[in-house]
């Protein structure tokens, strides 16, 4: 089967982290993945530049003031338990417990008062991957996703792979609402960390060996040929063309190899390291290099730190995080693909200022951090501030619209376009925020 979703997660407000669409499987005549091709190619999706983003999505929501904003100045109910450390770039901190970022920050740079109002997972999801606030808690995409809109808009940077892909299954409201179930996303569910790491949607049947697999295509062909003689329109010409590219996501190796990590050095996958979310991030490099034009990868989904806030971002998240984001960064640059790729990690909210009795943070959209790398923006920054609680931004306030336009703009994704939704309503990409300034110039 090509699986378009598979399993997920459970956030602290019973959101439900479950895919459930399957598309296709092998049969006499093709694969239902053609559908899929078909209907972007009737849409119309043009051509562009061979840019790409890779989305590190921190579910649950992390902790800003224990990240990229600490206080060391606040109450120490606030500031809690760990110190800022001093980055390769003068007068920029960040947390002691991201030394890897900290000395590849002239690489990266981190928007610090970015903000909503929204505390809850579902909405706070949705806002952030839509850039469109729902108006009723949901566990379904109303809104498409940037990666589906990206895949709409551009589709892949080249033939025989997918345009959009979740890492390592499907993340929650990354799908592609009323653009259609040919843009939500691919994903292998499956983790690259695990010895024998396949991707069983790009495989072959067992039952299905090579020869017969040609004797379809021979079939095919003959069947087509029968038809073209009778479509004076010439109408399934173009319709093969689909079963041909359909076809050839199977059978060739460009998908395959993209997806097979292992080729990859033992030294280069101990630097991104042996986690989910290390072996992640050098997939996601694996499939841009290849062609892919949207990756988005689930760093962890442990985000939503309410109880043991300091002790489950010190022993568990930040040392996998930041071990993977800065590996992640400085392979980029060293491939010299840093004005191509655009690296940006967020969550839904960030966590609230004040520590509660469980010595955990809440959730809080107030203020929050989103980092960028790459994408031929200006990095070696920290843009923004907050207040000296970081509970609201101060300075440079910057919207979900205006962190996902910077996004679209390093991709050269006009964000005013304009779509229609099911009830013919035109739906621009997003409905408010233009571009960073200080990132763009």
């Amino acid at each position: 089967m090509l699986e378009f979703f598979g399993r997920g997660s459970r956030a602290c407000d019973g959101v439900s982290r479950r895919g459930f669409l399957q598309v296709g499987a092998l049969a006499l005549g093709g694969l239902t993945l053609a559908d899929v091709l078909r209907a972007r190619a009737a849409q119309g999706i043009p051509t562009s530049a061979k840019k790409s983003v890779i989305l590190i999505w921190q579910a649950g929501g992390p902790s800003h003031i224990d990240m990229y904003d600490l206080k060391p100045n606040a109450p120490a109910e606030v500031r809690g338990e760990f110190k800022p450390v001093p980055t390769i770039v003068p007068g920029i901190q960040i947390s002691e417990h991201l030394p890897h970022q900290a000395k590849v920050f002239d690489k990266m740079a981190v928007v610090r008062s970015a903000f909503h109002t929204n505390a809850g997972h579902g909405m706070g999801s949705q806002w952030m991957q839509t850039g469109y606030q729902p108006t009723i808690e949901v566990n379904d995409n109303i809104y498409p996703s940037t990666g589906s809109i990206v895949a709409r808009m551009k589709g892949p940077n080249e033939p025989g792979v997918p345009a959009y892909v979740n890492l390592p299954r499907a993340v929650s409201f990354g799908k592609a609402a009323y653009l259609g179930a040919s843009f939500n996303p691919f994903t292998p569910d499956n983790d690259p960390n695990q010895p024998g790491f396949q991707v069983r949607n790009l495989r072959r049947p067992g039952r299905v060996d090579a020869a017969r697999l040609d004797r379809r295509k021979e079939l095919l062909h003959d069947l087509d040929t029968i038809r073209r003689d009778i479509d004076a329109k010439g109408d399934i010409e173009g319709l093969d063309t689909f079963y041909r590219d359909a076809m050839e996501m199977v059978t060739n190796t460009k998908a395959q190899t993209a997806f097979d990590v292992n080729k990859e050095t033992p030294a280069l996958r101990d630097r991104y390291g042996r986690h989910d979310l290390g072996q992640c991030c050098l997939l996601a490099r694996r499939l841009v290099e290849a062609g892919v034009t949207f990756v988005t990868v689930q760093a962890g989904g442990g985000w939503d730190t309410h109880g043991d806030n300091f002790k489950q971002l010190k022993n568990n998240l930040l040392p996998k995080y930041d071990q993977a984001v800065a590996a992640l960064v400085s392979d980029i640059y060293d491939r010299g693909l840093e004005n191509d790729v655009l690296v940006m990690a967020t969550g839904e909210f960030g966590r609230t200022p004040k520590i509660n009795k469980d010595a955990g943070r809440d959730h809080w959209p107030g203020a929050m951090s989103v980092l960028y790398a790459g994408g031929g923006l200006k990095m070696g920054q920290a843009i923004g501030t907050t207040n000296a609680l970081a509970e609201y931004p101060t300075s440079k306030p910057y919207t979900p619209g205006c962190a996902l336009s910077t996004m679209y703009a390093a991709l050269g994704v006009d964000h005013k376009h304009v779509f229609y939704d099911d009830g013919k309503r035109p739906m621009p990409i997003l409905s408010e925020g233009e571009p960073i300034r200080e990132l763009i110039g």
